[in-house]
């Protein structure tokens, strides 16, 4: 007879949890590290590969050691022209003295802390609405608040703050301003072109293919241009607009085409389904759009959008058609005086690190964000 009773292990002291098998894992030997690893087979996996690392390296020998020279160990970090020149580094001492004029280009200097707090506010308002946490219906009077304060501080007038032009505004302020305003404006007519574009109405769906095919179709330097010379043509006798105004609307229209594709390529990849479904519901068109189809679009085509935010970003230092001076210019005028001239290498790059910590924050916050909405397409 076969005993079928589980057998005791007891008398062995030996419990059948604590019975354990041998693992592959365990069985093999130990590989190399996982930098080694990862070295040896993306860098040298083949001879093109082994040949393409080690020019790679070549040139990072010949260029990064020169450069940190150059930038650090003999450069020069306080004093005037004069203690440039006769350095053999960089002179970031351009930078310490010329910095308000790049910062806030020609608005007046004893009122500097206006655009410094008006910048401040609107980093804020950037950096609060990147938290997820914080999308709330109070966030949008949070913005609207902070436009306030902004125009507020910037145009004075009030408060014992003496009054400044628009002409006058530049510097970082207004690239920022411009920024945002455009890509807050342009975002909405997007959505609306690209609806447009798809709708069943011939009238509607022709006005749209034709302006987004127009403007698409012309530089962003030829509407500018146009809003800043041509269009006055058009107004009557002594009524004239802001120019800061012009070239907002240019950016805002421009944009606007380019968004719009985007926007339309998000509508052509959600299922056909959804939109059945919501039909089947009992949804307006409207309502069925805001709550089904948009959220699912824009969520898919987040690169491209957020593409076009940081192109729209550097194309704020094209306004100095319309004589703005944004950030670019501002650093162009701070090195019109002959004593700092010759360094004009050192107040480019300074510019160039404020244009790229901005546009590397959207870069990588887009790819967050990417992530975090889509966690439950995850497979």
């Amino acid at each position: 007879m076969i005993d079928r009773q589980p057998h005791d292990h007891s008398a062995t002291g030996v419990a059948a949890a604590d019975v354990e098998e041998p693992s592959a894992v365990s069985l093999q030997p130990p590989g190399p590290p996982r930098l080694l690893g990862w070295a040896r087979e993306n860098l040298f996996g083949s001879v093109p590969n082994t040949v393409m690392t080690l020019l790679a390296l070549a040139l990072l020998w010949e260029v990064v050691p020169p450069f940190l020279s150059w930038a650090l160990v003999h450069a020069q970090w306080g004093g005037d022209g004069a203690a440039c020149r006769q350095a053999e580094g960089a002179c970031w001492a351009l930078v310490g003295e010329r910095h308000r004029l790049m910062l806030f280009g020609v608005y007046p200097y004893d009122q500097h802390w206006r655009p410094l707090l008006a910048t401040a506010i609107l980093v804020t308002l950037l950096a609060t609405s990147a938290v997820r946490a914080f999308w709330r219906p109070w966030l949008l009077w949070a913005w609207l608040a902070g436009f306030a304060v902004i125009a507020l501080l910037m145009w004075g007038g009030v408060l014992g703050m003496p009054y400044v032009e628009t002409d006058m505004w530049g510097g970082l302020p207004l690239t920022l301003a411009l920024a945002v305003l455009g890509i807050a404006l342009a975002f909405p007519l997007s959505i609306v072109l690209a609806l447009g574009r798809r709708s069943e109405l011939p009238v509607i769906r022709a006005f749209s293919v034709a302006y987004i095919e127009l403007v698409r179709g012309i530089p962003l330097v030829s509407v500018l241009f146009m809003a800043s010379v041509m269009f006055p043509l058009f107004l009557p006798e002594g009524v004239t607009i802001d120019k800061l105004l012009r070239a907002l609307v240019g950016m805002v229209l421009f944009t606007a085409a380019y968004l719009a594709e985007a926007v339309r390529g998000g509508l052509q990849a959600v299922p056909r389904g959804q939109e059945e479904a919501a039909d089947a519901l009992g949804l307006s068109y409207w309502r069925k759009m805001r709550l089904i189809v948009l959220p699912q679009a824009l969520r898919l085509v987040i690169p491209p959008i957020v593409n076009q935010f940081i192109s729209c970003f550097k194309d704020t230092s094209l306004v100095t058609i319309v004589g703005l001076y944004d950030l670019l210019a501002a650093t162009k005028a701070a090195l019109a005086d002959p004593e700092w001239r010759p360094f004009f290498v050192e107040g480019y790059v300074a510019a160039a690190l404020v244009y790229w910590s901005f546009c590397f924050f959207m870069s990588r916050y887009s790819q967050w964000l990417e992530h975090q909405l889509a966690t439950g397409q995850k497979r």
